[in-house]
C-alpha cells in the first residue's frame, strides 16, 4: 500500500498564516500544531497574476484580475425549481449595476512588524429617543427564528448552529434562490477571520455553493467590511463571512451580505431558515458541468487596502503621526497596518500574530488596555483597536485613554453639523449610547434617532430616511456615503482627518465633547432563555427603576443576540443607586428562570 506525500504544513513568526499567504493557501497538509516548536518559518513567493478576461455574459471587467474570472455562465440545472425561495428573489440587491472597482498596484516590498512593537516605517423616521421605552419592546429580533440572531449566525464551533452541515446547508440555500435571479451562475465571496474552525466551515460553505452550480471565491482571512466591499466592486451575487467578531477562538458565525453589500434583513434570515428546513435543497441539483467550483481570490488584500485609503482626503497626510494599531490577531493583521502606513504614520503593529486560537486573546477592541499599554510605552499620538472581524474600533488617545464609540460619534457627528455634512442633521444609533451623546448632538443642533441594538440595524434606519452617519457605543461606525456596513479601518481614518482638522490633541477634543450620564451595564448569564413578556417579576422591576428615575436616566433590559446573556442597562445621575438597580434586575431575573 503506498502512501501519498503531502506537502509538508508551514508555520511562520506569525502562526498559522504564512506573511505572503495568497487568500487560503492554506489547503495543503494538515494544521500546525502551535506547540511544535520544530516547525520553521517558510516565505511563500507569489506567483504573477494571471491577464485579466472578461466573459460573454460581460460580468468580469478588464480591471480584475482573480483567474475565477475565466469562464462562462452554467446554464440552469435540468428540472424546475422550487416556488419555496420565491420570497427572496429581491433580497440580495442588483449586481449587476455596481461598479467595478479600479486595478490595485503592486506596492511593493514592505517590512513585517512584530508583536513586540517594531515600528513600521512609512512606506447612512422614528421618533427621537426621549422617554424610557417600556423593557418588552427592546427583546432582540431573533426569538422568532433558529439559526440567526442580531448579527448572523454564532456559536461553539463544529456543534449545535456552526457545524459543517448547517454551513453546507447556509451556501446551498444561499445559491439555491440566487440561481432563480440570474442568468449567469451566482458568484459568492468567502471571507473568514484566523480562528482554526475557519478551515472546517469555510470548506462546508464553499461545498454548499459549489452544489447549486455557483462559483466561490475565496478571500482567506479579511475584515468583515472587506467583503461586503468585495461583494459590491466585484459584481458578486453575495458575499458571506466566517466570524464570531469578537468572541472567544472556539466560537465562530456566520454573516450574509447581499449583492449591494448591505446584510441581509431579518425577514430575509428567517425565510433562509425556513427554506433549508423544507427540504427542497435535495432534488433538482445540477450534475456534470454545471456543478460550481471555488478559486482564491489572489488580489483581495489590495483591493480593500486601496477602498479605505481613498476613503481618507486627499489633502491631508499622515505623515508625523506614531499611531498603535492593534489587529487583535484577527481578519486585519495584514491590512490595518498597511493601511496607516501607506498614508504615512509610523506603525506601532501589535496584535498581528495570529495562530488560530489568539483572536481575541488579550488584545484589540475587547481588550484596550493592551493598545493603552503600547501607546504610552512608545508615547505614540494616539492608538487603534480593532476586533476580530475589523467591523467596529476603539481609540485610545495619546495619553492611553480609551476613545468609546459614543465619544468618536459626537466628534465626528458634531464636526459635520458645522460643515452640513450631516445629512438632515441626524445622527443614528442605539438604545445603549449614552444620553450625554444625545445631549450633545441637540446642543450642536442636530438630533438623534435610537434603534434596537445592532449595527444591521442602525444601518436599516440609515437606509429608510436617508441618513449617512450612525454608530453604536461598543464602536461600530457606519459612514454611509463610504461603506455599507461598520468598518473599523474607514472609522479610524475618519477620526484622524476630524482630528487634523481640528487642529487639536484627540485627547482634548475627546473631554469637551460631551459630558457622558454614569452608566452601568450588568451582563446576567442566565441558565435559560424567556422573552421578557413571560417574565412578570423582572418587568416589575423593570417598571419600578423606570419610575424612580424618571426623565433623568434609562433602562434598557435586553437578551443578548450572540451570547447566552441578559444585559441590564442602567443610565442616571447617582451612579451607586444605578448599579443597585441593575443587580437587582439582574438577580430578580435569576429567580424567575431559576424557579420556572
Amino acid at each position: 500500500m503506498s502512501s501519498r506525500s503531502t506537502r509538508p504544513p508551514t508555520r511562520t513568526a506569525q502562526g498559522v498564516f504564512p506573511t505572503d499567504e495568497t487568500p487560503d493557501s492554506h489547503r495543503a497538509g494538515p494544521l500546525p500544531d502551535r506547540r511544535d516548536p520544530r516547525l520553521a518559518p517558510r516565505r511563500v513567493s507569489s506567483a504573477p497574476a494571471r491577464p485579466p478576461t472578461r466573459t460573454a455574459q460581460g460580468l468580469f471587467r478588464t480591471g480584475e484580475t482573480p483567474d475565477s474570472h475565466r469562464a462562462g455562465a452554467l446554464p440552469d440545472p435540468a428540472g424546475a425549481l422550487s416556488d419555496l425561495a420565491a420570497p427572496l428573489l429581491d433580497l440580495f440587491g442588483c449586481a449587476e449595476s455596481l461598479s467595478n472597482s479600479p486595478n490595485i498596484p503592486n506596492r511593493g516590498d514592505r517590512r513585517r512588524a512584530s508583536c513586540a512593537g517594531t515600528i513600521v516605517p512609512p512606506p447612512p423616521t422614528p421618533t427621537p429617543f426621549a422617554a424610557p421605552r417600556p423593557a418588552s419592546m427592546l427583546r432582540v429580533a431573533n426569538m422568532a427564528r433558529t439559526l440567526f440572531g442580531t448579527d448572523g449566525i454564532r456559536g461553539m464551533a463544529n456543534e449545535g448552529a456552526m457545524t459543517p452541515e448547517i454551513a453546507f446547508k447556509i451556501g446551498a440555500g444561499i445559491t439555491y434562490q440566487l440561481r432563480q435571479r440570474v442568468k449567469h451562475p451566482p458568484r459568492v465571496i468567502i471571507g473568514k477571520d484566523t480562528r482554526v474552525s475557519g478551515y472546517l466551515l469555510e470548506t462546508a460553505l464553499a461545498a454548499g455553493v459549489c452544489t447549486w452550480g455557483g462559483r466561490v471565491m475565496l478571500s482567506g482571512p479579511m475584515p468583515t467590511p472587506a467583503i461586503a466591499h468585495l461583494t459590491t466592486s466585484m459584481r458578486a451575487d453575495a458575499g458571506i463571512v466566517l466570524s464570531a467578531s469578537h468572541n472567544p477562538f472556539a466560537d465562530n458565525g456566520i454573516k450574509i451580505f447581499g449583492g449591494d453589500g448591505f446584510k441581509l434583513p431579518d425577514d430575509a434570515e428567517a425565510q433562509l431558515e425556513r427554506l433549508i428546513e423544507d427540504g427542497a435543497l435535495e432534488k433538482g441539483r445540477p450534475t456534470g458541468k454545471d456543478v460550481g467550483r471555488a478559486e482564491r481570490l489572489d488580489d483581495a488584500r489590495g483591493r480593500y487596502v486601496a477602498f479605505v485609503k481613498q476613503t481618507f482626503p486627499r489633502d491631508l497626510t499622515l505623515e508625523g503621526l506614531k499611531v498603535v494599531v492593534d489587529a487583535a490577531n484577527g481578519a486585519a493583521y495584514r491590512v490595518a497596518p498597511a493601511v496607516f502606513a501607506e498614508l504615512g504614520a509610523t506603525v506601532i503593529p501589535i496584535g498581528v500574530e495570529p495562530d488560530g486560537y489568539n483572536i481575541n486573546e488579550e488584545c484589540g477592541a475587547v481588550h484596550p488596555e493592551c493598545c493603552a499599554r503600547a501607546v504610552r510605552e512608545h508615547r505614540a499620538d494616539l492608538g487603534i483597536a480593532l476586533d476580530g472581524d475589523a467591523d467596529r474600533v476603539i481609540v485610545v488617545d495619546s495619553e492611553g485613554k480609551e476613545v468609546d464609540g459614543d465619544v468618536v460619534m459626537a466628534l465626528c457627528a458634531t464636526r459635520m453639523l458645522r460643515e452640513g455634512t450631516l445629512r438632515k442633521g441626524t445622527l443614528v444609533s442605539t438604545v445603549m449610547s449614552n444620553l450625554g451623546l444625545e445631549r450633545a448632538i441637540e446642543s450642536a443642533g442636530g438630533r438623534m434617532v435610537r434603534t434596537a441594538v445592532g449595527d444591521r440595524y442602525v444601518v436599516e434606519e440609515m437606509r429608510k430616511n436617508d441618513y449617512n452617519f450612525g454608530g453604536e457605543q461598543s464602536g461600530h461606525m457606519i459612514f454611509l456615503d463610504h461603506a455599507s456596513t461598520g468598518d473599523g479601518l474607514v472609522a479610524a481614518l475618519q477620526l484622524l482627518a476630524m482630528v487634523l482638522r481640528e487642529q487639536h490633541p484627540l485627547a482634548d477634543l475627546a473631554s469637551k465633547v460631551m459630558t457622558r450620564v454614569p452608566q452601568i451595564l450588568v451582563n446576567a448569564k442566565l441558565p435559560a432563555r424567556r422573552p421578557l413578556e413571560e417574565m412578570p417579576a423582572t418587568l416589575k422591576a423593570i417598571r419600578s427603576a423606570e419610575v424612580e428615575l424618571g426623565k433623568s436616566g434609562r433602562v434598557v433590559v435586553r437578551w443578548s443576540g450572540t451570547e447566552p446573556k441578559l444585559r441590564v442597562m442602567i443610565e442616571g445621575e447617582d451612579e451607586t443607586r444605578i448599579e443597585q438597580l441593575a443587580n437587582d434586575i439582574a438577580d430578580e431575573a435569576k429567580r424567575e428562570l431559576a424557579s420556572a
